[in-house]
């Protein structure tokens, strides 16, 4: 067979024949290679080699084969959350034999019903997706069709959907925890305009804190929603930090819905002149390579970035069993406890 720069492709047949096998234990080798035993594998896998044939991909699919092609569509391919765990389902994916591609919605709606529907349109094996808004209608009925899809930083909710993510509200709880601990009591959470379940999730999580340390969030949490997205985050974080100068009493401590808006804060406060922690503690979320390595190191809340990723894998590489039944995986967040807190000096 040809293909369109009129260069002949060998055929399976041909690799079949060089290996000395069926054409069925090549297709085996080139899908299900675990039940194949070691030496014919190998001889197969060397007859591959030899003759450069490389598997064609709509004729797979005519054959009734999964595409090997997963869409993953997270919110910002440059956030380092999303990259870790866009990481681990690539690794989980590439284990299977199959080729993970990865866009980034940037928070935008009409890009990401774009995305969808072009994944759609290649028959991809499935999608995993850490969706923008609530409604799950357009997920759904993608499922319904046929397209396998998979949450991920997202819970269940009762849909029939699979769903990978984290206890967010638990997370926001051990942050506010953290800082009331210290004496902190009149505290900025710095979300956003345009904001995910997850950061919504973490505030309720630090008001749940709060009332149950006897404290009124109403009258003492400040909710500080910023223009950060799209990106570049840092950049509005940092900006926002004159807003939260400007607060009267001035708070003791900040609180980001993650790492990157944190690092953007730092780096405003210490334009401001303003010192860290010992006149504002600030907490980040996410855990990201980087908060260890910052002056003051971040205290944040970490979250199994990588696990989450495989954990959504498999999941997705779980539909293709016929007793396969929708289900969650939840991890726990944990508190890591750094420089950039302390108590206040203030009472």
């Amino acid at each position: 067979m040809a293909n369109d720069a009129g260069v002949r492709r060998s055929s399976m047949r041909e690799v079949a024949r060089a290996a000395g096998v069926s054409v069925s234990t090549v297709a085996n080798v080139l899908s299900r290679p675990a039940i194949v035993a070691p030496e014919t594998r190998r001889r197969v896998e060397q007859a591959i080699r030899h003759m450069g044939y490389v598997r064609h991909g709509p004729a797979r699919q005519l054959r009734g084969l999964p595409s090997p092609i997963v869409g993953s569509v997270i919110l910002d391919l440059a956030n380092p959350f999303f990259a870790e765990l866009n990481r681990g389902i690539e690794d989980r994916l590439a284990e299977a034999g199959c080729l993970v591609l990865a866009c980034s919605t940037d928070l935008q709606p009409a890009k990401e019903r774009q995305v969808l529907d072009l994944l759609e349109e290649q028959a991809v094996r499935g999608v995993i997706i850490a969706p923008i808004g609530p409604d799950p209608a357009v997920l759904l009925e993608m499922s319904r069709r046929g397209t396998p899809v998979v949450l991920v930083d997202r819970p269940r909710d009762g849909l029939d959907l699979c769903a990978v993510g984290v206890d967010d509200v638990l997370g926001g709880r051990l942050a506010a925890e953290h800082l009331l601990s210290l004496g902190h009591r009149r505290i900025v959470y710095l979300g956003g305009t345009f904001e995910t379940g997850t950061v919504i999730r973490r505030r309720e999580g630090v008001r749940q804190a709060m009332r149950a340390a006897g404290l009124d969030p109403d009258d003492l949490l400040i909710d500080l929603r910023l223009p950060i997205h799209p990106p570049p985050l840092v950049e509005a974080a940092a900006a926002g930090v004159q807003q939260i100068l400007a607060e009267r009493p001035l708070p003791t401590a900040v609180l980001c819905l993650n790492d990157t808006a944190a690092l953007g804060v730092l780096h405003g406060l210490g334009v401001a002149g303003v010192k860290v922690p010992q006149d504002i503690s600030v907490v980040g979320y996410d855990n990201l390579a980087f908060a260890a390595g910052l002056a003051p190191a971040l205290t944040t809340v970490n979250q199994p970035k990588y696990q989450l990723g495989r954990a959504a894998a498999d999941l997705l590489l779980d539909e293709a069993r016929p007793d396969h039944a929708h289900r969650e995986i939840r991890f726990r967040p944990s508190l890591v406890i750094r420089a950039s807190t302390a108590p206040p000096r203030r009472a």
